[in-house]
């Protein structure tokens, strides 16, 4: 059994803790899922529990993992650049024993996810492999040893629609636990049945954990009912506590002012006076301690702000993108055909494909076309780094005339977006992969982009920001064009959803990605 006690893990950098106390037992029917905001410590506490041999020198750890017995999986949630350079007949090799390999329980992996044996190569590179691929290649090498526990950071970031299908039967049908990190808000409904909720308090100076053995919809039901309720209380505890001090001030003033008025020649009346000014001060005494008492108001980490200019608006009929390519190629190698892609007004559209399919180079074309028009808009990459200089603050990204109103302006936003004072200076390198993706969302926002032209923008963001950000999107009054496997943000944002594929480009009814049924695994993994 994983059973972790008091453990407390500190960043060595700017002893900034990010989990305290946290004790936990891993049970055996548990799918557990981590969530919180980015930079909270989830993929860490997973480090923490399968190479801590790797996190020496940037993490401090006080407390007790104990793993008696178990055999970890670990996925993490990106490959070191070395593992990517080796072929994958070497990877599988370092990790799988042949010795004891059950090839009953080989080829039925193998049939199970779909993952041809001609990719376990001397000629191939894991890092030649698709999303999709690798996911499925490090899942097939890992329960080929016959784990007791599998801790997954981030497995379907990069899974296709059909992909992140598999991915939850597989979750789902389990016979050992999991303890995984999704910010995919349908495959945490669909899988988990229990959440441990990672939360950073008072400007990040103070963690918080929440362990629920609960779905995550009833999780985010009931801490936004306790969260209301708590709210409530307080206010009426205050607002009660508030009028009975007024009345008590009242009185008091009234006693002292007959004190100040009272003669010499009524010693009785001064002294009763005197007697009930003592009364009073002991009652103020005990109102003051009662407001010690008082119901406070919930401590839980709020979500982002995001909110676009209300003022763009691009006006039904005007042609925003009239993109018309015979062949999409990737050097020679032709991807797709008779593209065509037409979005008017305030349209948004979504492309969808398989892992391989084009949709990345296609948006890059998109891109060109925009150009061409003049159209004022704002771009997020998948691979954040291709438009960001690492060695760059977070308000140096944002600045654009460098004055002080717009630095107070970046400063501002960055806060609602739950930017440290300190993490606003830290060159964007130190930054988590939801901070880069914040910045991409501010950028476009003070840059009061018309059209937005976003490659996976909610594939790094808290599963709890995911409203916001969805919300924000259906207001906005300019257009999108996103590629995107993120059912929700499907359902609740774009107008129309394409398919890209070898054919090209065609309009996908809401039931073909809406559906809830998977490739048929009879029998559950591990066990």
């Amino acid at each position: 059994m994983l059973i972790i006690k008091n453990l407390t893990l500190t960043l060595s950098k700017d002893l900034r803790t990010l989990v305290e106390n946290f004790s936990f037992s891993l049970q055996k029917d548990m799918k557990v899922a981590l969530i919180g905001e980015e930079g909270n410590g989830k993929s860490t506490l997973l480090k923490a529990i399968a190479e801590p041999e790797m996190i020496q020198g940037y993490l401090e750890i006080q407390g007790e993992i104990i793993q008696s017995g178990e055999i970890i999986g670990y996925l993490p949630q990106v490959l070191p650049e070395a593992t990517l350079q080796e072929t994958t007949s070497h990877y599988f090799a370092q990790r799988v024993d042949f010795d004891h390999l059950d090839y009953a329980d080989y080829y039925g992996l193998l049939r199970e996810m779909n993952f041809p044996e001609n990719r376990i190569s001397d000629r191939l590179l894991v890092g030649d492999l698709s999303g999709g691929e690798k996911i499925k290649f490090q899942l097939l090498c890992e329960m080929l040893r016959r784990p007791t526990v599998l801790l997954l950071d981030e497995p379907s970031n990069d899974l296709d629609l059909q992909s992140v299908k598999w991915l939850e039967g597989f979750i789902r049908d389990s016979r050992i636990p999991i303890m995984f990190v999704s910010h995919d808000e349908t495959l945490l409904e669909h899988c988990a049945n229990t959440i441990i909720h990672l939360e950073q308090l008072m400007r990040k100076r103070q963690p918080q954990h929440t362990m629920a053995r609960l779905t995550y919809p009833e999780y985010v039901r009931a801490r936004n009912e306790r969260i209301i309720k708590q709210t409530q209380v307080a206010q009426k505890e205050k607002e009660e506590h508030e009028a009975k001090m007024e009345r008590y001030r009242q009185v008091y003033q009234r006693v002292h002012h007959e004190q100040q008025k009272v003669s010499r020649q009524a010693p009785h009346e001064a002294k009763n006076l005197k007697d009930k000014m003592r009364s009073l001060k002991s009652m103020g005494r005990r109102f003051e301690k009662e407001r010690d008492h008082l119901a406070k108001r919930p401590d839980f980490e709020e979500s982002i702000v995001v909110r676009f200019e209300d003022e763009i608006v691009i006006p039904q009929g005007k042609v925003v993108l009239d993109l018309q390519l015979a062949t999409l190629k990737v050097g020679e190698r032709v991807l797709s055909r008779d593209v065509h892609l037409n979005i008017q007004g305030p349209e948004k559209v979504c492309i969808v494909g398989a892992n391989g399919a084009g949709k990345t180079t296609l948006l890059r074309r998109v891109l060109e076309d925009l150009t061409h028009r003049g159209i004022h808009f704002g771009y997020m990459p998948q691979d954040y780094s291709e438009q960001m200089n690492p060695r760059e603050s977070a308000i140096e990204f944002l600045t654009i005339s460098g004055t002080r109103d717009e630095n107070t302006t970046i400063r501002t936003y960055l806060g609602s977006m739950n930017f440290t004072a300190e993490e606003m200076y830290h060159p964007i390198v130190d930054l988590s992969g939801g901070q880069r993706a914040k910045l991409y969302f501010s950028k476009m926002i003070l840059e009061k982009a018309e059209v937005l032209v976003l490659d996976e923008p909610t594939r790094n963001l808290s599963p709890l920001s995911g409203p916001e950000i969805r919300a924000a999107l259906q207001a906005f009054g300019g257009s999108v064009i996103a590629v995107s496997h993120d059912r929700k943000f499907l359902a609740e944002v774009f107008h129309r959803v394409l398919l890209l594929d070898e054919k090209g480009l065609r309009p996908l009814h809401a039931s073909e990605w809406t559906n809830e049924s998977r490739s048929d695994i009879s029998q559950g993994f591990g066990g």
